[in-house]
């Protein structure tokens, strides 16, 4: 058994590990025991006992989900299970990682996630950009499928799988898992309307499920080792480890796989080094791009869903975004509305013409035309673009570091408007 299950096989010195090395660690063993008689239903019930919770970003029970796929002989039998390896919330670089780092660890999760929903094909939607994950993958892919471990008869077991890699043109919208099925299908990646819930109607009307790539990396340690054995992982009232990331003007930024349930200063002091020399910590946004500020006062809370919650943001994909005191938090909130308003995908209102009025709000704030009815505007923007207003999370998501950014730093907005200048620039 290993504390690190997810990065245990990753060494960045040397390519990933070809496949009989990967077995020799203990690679594919939760496969072998499907074929020894393990059912689709007892892998269900393993996956809710150990309460994994999904690593994109909202963090909804795995096993839970799973459960909503219809089953039965009066159901579809044609499933599709999905893997989210687009990857594209500003931050957030953990898949890489995994794909580049472990590509049939990946294998191994679809192959369990697919047998649980009995899925006879699935697919890895990979950001365009990852051509190194992309090739690493579909030479794994092969050796899994001359190993036995995918397409007809697996280990004669009587199921079957089909594994395919579809490179995607990259879009953030794709993060929504309609969006991405209907990208997925040749279609505009816009989102669906739910109810149907893919996991009735999903991809070309058939059940489906879509899991992001660390979701399913976690559930090879889960069956090979066991559920008592993954709640030992953690340090909280989550299970398992997570990867974590910090990125900004750190002494070592990187990416780490650590338990849930960590301080926050352990991370970003311990791992990531601190600050560098002559820098203060301002903020950090706790789980990439379209999270909610806190603050150094929130140092010592832990690293866990509820808890972060609780603070007022979200853990989502655990890659940290770190503000210091030289750098402007206008600027920051500034940048990140241009990309969101960018990647609207332009069907709802809100979005489509919200997003890019409080973008130019902030052109004016950088150039000095900003003034305090501007400031009014990116308030009643927060309501106008928040939860519900619009047709998926998207907006929803950028009005996190808006919010919370007027909230936080009230006093820089103020003195762009006073001083008609951004006060970092002096």
């Amino acid at each position: 058994m290993v504390d690190n299950p997810l990065t245990k096989n990753i060494d960045r010195s040397r390519p990933p590990l070809e496949i009989a090395a990967y077995e020799a660690a203990d690679g594919y063993q939760s496969v072998r025991l499907i074929a020894k008689g393990l059912s689709p239903e007892d892998v269900l019930q393993q996956v809710k006992d150990s309460g994994l919770k999904g690593r994109g970003g909202a963090g909804f029970p795995t096993g839970l989900k799973w459960s909503f796929v219809p089953q039965g002989d009066d159901t579809q039998q044609q499933k599709y299970l999905v893997v989210n390896a687009d990857e594209m919330e500003p931050g957030t670089f953990k898949d890489r990682l995994l794909m580049e780092g472990d590509p049939h660890l990946l294998i191994e999760g679809v192959i369990i996630a697919a047998y649980a929903i009995r899925a006879s094909k699935a697919y890895i939607f990979l950001r365009g950009e990852y051509v190194a994950s992309e090739r690493l993958l579909r030479r794994a892919i092969d050796e899994a499928v001359a190993s036995g471990f995918l397409g007809n008869n697996i280990l004669g077991s009587g199921f079957d799988l089909e594994l395919i890699v579809h490179t995607s043109a990259g879009r953030y919208i794709c993060g929504e898992e309609t969006a991405l099925l209907n990208a997925l299908e040749g279609k505009r990646a816009i989102p669906r309307a739910k109810p149907p819930f893919p996991q009735v109607s999903g991809l070309w009307g058939k059940p489906t499920i879509v899991n992001n790539v660390e979701t399913l990396c976690n559930l090879p340690g889960i069956l090979t080792y066991g559920v008592d054995w993954y709640h030992s992982l953690t340090k909280g009232s989550d299970h398992g480890t997570k990867l974590f990331g910090v990125s900004g003007r750190v002494k070592n930024p990187g990416c780490w796989e650590l338990p849930l349930g960590l301080p926050i200063r352990e991370l970003l002091e311990g791992y990531a080094g601190g600050m560098q020399d002559g820098l203060a910590l301002r903020g950090f946004l706790p789980g990439g791009g379209s999270t909610d500020f806190m603050l150094p006062e929130h140092l010592d809370a832990a690293l866990d869903y509820d808890e972060i919650a609780k603070l007022g943001s979200r853990l989502a994909t655990g890659t940290m975004i770190v503000l210091d005191d030289k750098t402007c938090p206008v600027g920051m909130v500034g940048n990140l509305m241009k990309f969101f308003a960018k990647e609207s995908c332009g069907f709802c209102t809100p979005c489509r013409d919200g997003l890019p009025w409080v973008e130019e709000i902030f052109r004016d704030f950088e150039a000095g035309r900003g003034n305090e009815k501007d400031l009014q505007i990116l308030h009643d923007h927060v309501d106008y673009l928040g939860p519900g207003r619009t047709f998926c999370a998207l907006a929803p998501g950028a009005t996190a570091p808006l919010g919370s950014g007027l909230k936080y730093f009230k006093e820089d907005f103020e003195r762009h408007i006073k001083e008609r200048c951004c006060p970092y620039r002096h």
